[in-house]
């Protein structure tokens, strides 16, 4: 789940298999937030990753780095990280997809798989499981998912989902 505070009635409601990506839209990390999210994620043995900021990912001890669609410098992000340090991050495209390879990305999450208010334009099934044959990397599908269709990502090649306001409705 993207979060983007600390919500800790919203987090005690959340399953116990989900992971959470910290995600501020203005790269302003509020850093009591961050020691307070990573206490949280730690006391409930959950995944912790802060996104585009590998330096501050390493500094808090995060389990990785979410490195989005937008960030596309062709550094290879998994150089020199501890072992179980994950680099995971976000492609809409094949080009996409093959920036993410060149960056050491584990998992994908492709996106927009289904239509949303926020986008027109959405990937559908057919060409969601046509891109996630271009890379051998985990697919993680993003971006519309519901109530109505989440039934439908049976029908991919995806190994998960993520979402942030199917899990503010559902929990």
């Amino acid at each position: 789940m993207f979060i983007d505070g600390y919500d800790k009635t919203l987090l005690n409601r959340l399953p116990k298999n989900i992971c959470l990506i910290y995600r501020v839209k203005n790269n302003k990390y509020n850093l009591k937030e961050l020691t307070l999210l990573k206490y949280f994620c730690k006391s409930t043995n959950r995944s912790f990753y802060i996104s585009n900021n590998v330096k501050l990912a390493k500094k808090i001890n995060c389990d990785g780095v979410y490195i989005s669609a937008y960030n596309r410098p062709l550094y290879k992000y998994n150089q020199n990280q501890k072992k179980r340090f994950n680099i995971i991050g976000g492609a809409h495209s094949i080009s996409e997809i093959l920036i993410k390879q060149n960056q050491g990305v584990k998992y994908i999450f492709l996106s927009p798989i289904f239509k949303n208010r926020k986008n027109r334009s959405y990937l559908n099934i057919i060409k969601f499981n046509l891109l996630s044959l271009v890379t051998k990397s985990k697919i993680i599908a993003l971006g519309g998912i519901n109530n109505d269709n989440i039934r439908k990502l049976k029908m991919t090649r995806c190994i998960g989902f993520a979402a942030i306001k199917f899990f503010k409705d559902e929990y």
